[in-house]
């Protein structure tokens, strides 16, 4: 398996600013995002956001961890790349879009190198679950965690 990933969006009647002030609040990620089981920071910003952080996944087949840097760019979206960890590599996205009827466009991107070995476990019908874990799942998780406040 080469990668596992994709991107997903959604439209919410909800300002930008209100987006972002979740999008940057990734320590509050495993309140509300399936799989993830924790966000322990390690450094942070002179804003007090997470610059460096170890994530603790649950992929299905096996406990996930990496060290991943986040980069901030405000009100439009958090990115992150994993520095070190048991995937090959992973990068990701929140993105966020103003539309022109006041509400935010919200798109989650992700990609997952996993390497050989894990890659081996993650082969059809559990890299479909993953992926709607992962990827699929994540707008309406912002979504329903940005309604209740």
């Amino acid at each position: 398996m080469a990668g596992l990933g994709g991107e997903a969006s959604i439209e919410l009647d909800a300002s930008i600013e209100a987006c972002w002030a979740l999008a940057q609040d990734v320590e509050s990620g495993p309140e509300w995002q399936d799989g993830l089981e924790a966000m322990n920071v390690r450094e942070r910003d002179a804003q007090g956001r997470p610059l460096l952080a170890e994530s603790v996944s649950d992929a299905k087949v096996r406990t996930i961890r990496s060290l991943v840097r986040f980069t901030y760019d405000a009100p439009h979206g958090v990115a992150w790349r994993q520095e070190r960890g048991d995937l090959k590599a992973m990068q990701g996205e929140w993105a966020l879009a103003e539309l022109p009827s006041g509400g935010t466009r919200v798109t989650y991107r992700l990609t997952v190198d996993p390497g050989r070995m894990l890659g081996m476990l993650l082969r059809g019908p559990a890299e479909d679950r993953l992926r709607q874990i992962l990827v699929a799942g994540r707008p309406a998780e912002f979504e329903r965690r940005l309604r209740r406040g």
